[in-house]
């Protein structure tokens, strides 16, 4: 294709049917919108024949398979080698996401408008049309704290837990820290910039990373409401949670310690041994009220066990 408005990269990885139902989306939106769009899909791997049906029924679709996970850092990063994103605004979307009416034309209209708007994240609903966070202030301390510790609804929806409160948005774009990494479109002399994910991050914290690296390098990131991107959160890590749990915060730590410094790190990790703690005794009365079976409540010790450890 020559001279596409944007490309689109989805790293996927075991929900074809849901990445059926994205890429439906996608080339709806853009034909609607009258927007020439090149579109990429990475299989990490994948055992549910994704990759087969995508060569099947979507014959512009440049697929590209892997036999290895490589994560979600990994996989965009290969997309990024190939050349997405090279020329025209990148769309960086999981595979259980929906792209709504008018968002393509939104997010690329952001990205023409604003200059320094390396990146741009859009609003996002839950299946059920319900508002999903979709911007956050960078994570910290207190976030950490309240993620164990959750003292009331009014902190955990605050300022303080890194959030933007949905009742105050207005519908026009906003400055965030980041957004979060379900969907985000990318401006290509921001990834000459900046460079491609820290593969570091073999899953989560990965979009967190890139954009203290783009605000530090004098790059903007933004987050439009407007966009409408419906987010089936979760469907690929919850199919391995308590693996994923352990990968969080070895991601998380990772992510303190490049931008925070060790002793913050350090800081963390005492924090979140108390919450550990706490979480323990939690599972163990679950167990004791008949709510948690003796299968499942080992395979989620084993999972604060291996936290511990990190």
């Amino acid at each position: 294709m020559a001279s596409p408005d944007l490309e689109v990269a989805i790293v996927s990885y075991n929900v074809r049917e849901l990445l059926r139902a994205c890429l439906e989306s996608v080339f709806r939106c853009a034909g609607d919108e009258g927007l020439r769009a090149r579109v990429w899909v990475l299989d990490n791997a994948s055992a549910d024949g994704s990759a087969d049906m995508v060569e099947r029924h979507f014959a512009a679709v440049l697929v590209r398979r892997r036999v290895s996970n490589l994560g979600f850092a990994g996989g965009a990063n290969a997309l990024l080698v190939e050349g997405a994103g090279e020329r025209a605004p990148l769309l960086l979307l999981n595979p259980d996401t929906e792209v709504r009416p008018g968002a393509l034309t939104f997010l690329l209209e952001d990205v023409q408008a604003l200059p320094r708007a390396g990146i741009v994240g859009p609003g996002l609903i839950y299946g059920d049309g319900s508002l999903q966070h979709s911007a956050f202030r960078f994570p910290g301390l207190v976030q950490t704290f309240l993620e164990f510790f959750p003292v009331n609804w009014r902190l955990q929806e605050s300022g303080l837990n890194g959030r933007y409160p949905l009742q105050e948005r207005r519908p026009w774009p906003f400055l965030c820290d980041h957004p979060l990494g379900a969907a985000m479109m990318l401006r290509p002399e921001m990834l000459r910039e900046v460079g491609a994910m820290d593969s570091g991050f073999f899953m989560y914290c990965e979009e967190v990373d890139w954009c203290w690296r783009a605000w530090r390098a004098g790059w903007e990131v933004w987050s439009d409401p407007r966009a409408v991107v419906v987010h089936h959160a979760g469907q690929s890590t919850g199919q391995a949670r308590p693996a994923m749990y352990v990968q969080l915060w070895r991601s998380r730590y990772r992510l303190f310690s490049k931008h925070r410094g060790c002793a913050y790190a350090g800081a963390v990790r005492l924090v979140v041994r108390a919450g550990l703690a706490r979480e323990r005794r939690r599972l163990a009365g679950q167990h004791r009220e008949g709510r948690m079976t003796e299968a499942a409540l080992r395979q989620s010790l084993d999972a604060l066990d291996a936290v511990a450890r990190l």
